[in-house]
C-alpha cells in the first residue's frame, strides 16, 4: 500500500509498534509497510565479534566516524553492486531517513581508509533500541568494523538491543538471533522504556570490553 503523506514523526511512531517501510527497488517510487513474522535482533549482551575480525579492527586500518557523513553513507547502501544488483532504499527512502538524521534520530557510521569511504552502517535510534537499517562496503570487512564500533557506542550508552529487521548468517555471527513477532514487541515495548543515549562517546576499554564478549 503506497504512503503518500508518510513523514518522519509517523515514520518515528512505526517504528514504535514494529513497522518499517522498503520499497520494491530502487526505482519504485512507493513504500510499503513489513512487519516480518520473525525479527532478527542482537541484544546488546550477547554481542559477538568473530576471532579474525577483532584483529582487523586491533590493527586499526580503518578510520571510524559518526554522523559525519550521512548522505554518503545511505547512498552507499542504495548502489547496486555486482553481488547485490537491486536494494530496497529509493528516494522517498532516502529523503525521510535524512529527515531523521537532522532531527537526531537518523545515524550514520562510517569507515574511512586514507580518507576515502570505504564502508558505513545507517539506522535509527529511538529511546533504548538502535533500529539497523542497511549497511555497505567497498573493502573487506569495513561495514563489519562499522557495526562493532556502532556497538561499543550503543552499550555504553544503555541500549537493550539493535533490531536487524532480518538475520542473515552474517549477522547471526555478531550474536543475532530470531524472535517470534509477539515476543519482538514486548521486546520493544521494554526497550522503549529505557532512557538510552546515542551521543556517547566511547574509550578504547569500551571497545575492548565488546571484543571480548
Amino acid at each position: 500500500m503506497e504512503m503518500p503523506d508518510l513523514t518522519p514523526d509517523m515514520l518515528l511512531r512505526a517504528y514504535s509498534i514494529g513497522v518499517f517501510p522498503m520499497a520494491e527497488d530502487r526505482d519504485d517510487p512507493e513504500l510499503v509497510w513489513v512487519d516480518p513474522r520473525m525479527r532478527g535482533i542482537i541484544p546488546m549482551q550477547k554481542f559477538h565479534v568473530p576471532k579474525r575480525l577483532r584483529r582487523t579492527i586491533r590493527s586499526g586500518q580503518f578510520n571510524i566516524t559518526f554522523n559525519r557523513h550521512f548522505s554518503g553513507v545511505i547512498e552507499g547502501c542504495a548502489e547496486a553492486t555486482d553481488g547485490r544488483p537491486r536494494t530496497w532504499i529509493n528516494d522517498r527512502i532516502v529523503d525521510l531517513y535524512t529527515s531523521l538524521h537532522f532531527k537526531d534520530h537518523g545515524h550514520s557510521v562510517e569507515c574511512w581508509r586514507d580518507g576515502d569511504l570505504v564502508g558505513g552502517l545507517y539506522g535509527i535510534s529511538l529511546k533504548g533500541v538502535f533500529f539497523g537499517e542497511s549497511m555497505f562496503s567497498r573493502e573487506t570487512d569495513a561495514s563489519k568494523v562499522a557495526l562493532v564500533h556502532l556497538a561499543a557506542r550503543l552499550s555504553v550508552g544503555g541500549f537493550a538491543f539493535i533490531d536487524t529487521q532480518f538475520i542473515t548468517k552474517h549477522l547471526s555471527r555478531f550474536g543475532a538471533v530470531e524472535v517470534p513477532r509477539s515476543e519482538y514487541r514486548g521486546l520493544l515495548a521494554a526497550a522503549l522504556k529505557i532512557d538510552a543515549t546515542y551521543n556517547t562517546d566511547y574509550t578504547d576499554d569500551d571497545l575492548e570490553a565488546i571484543l571480548a564478549q
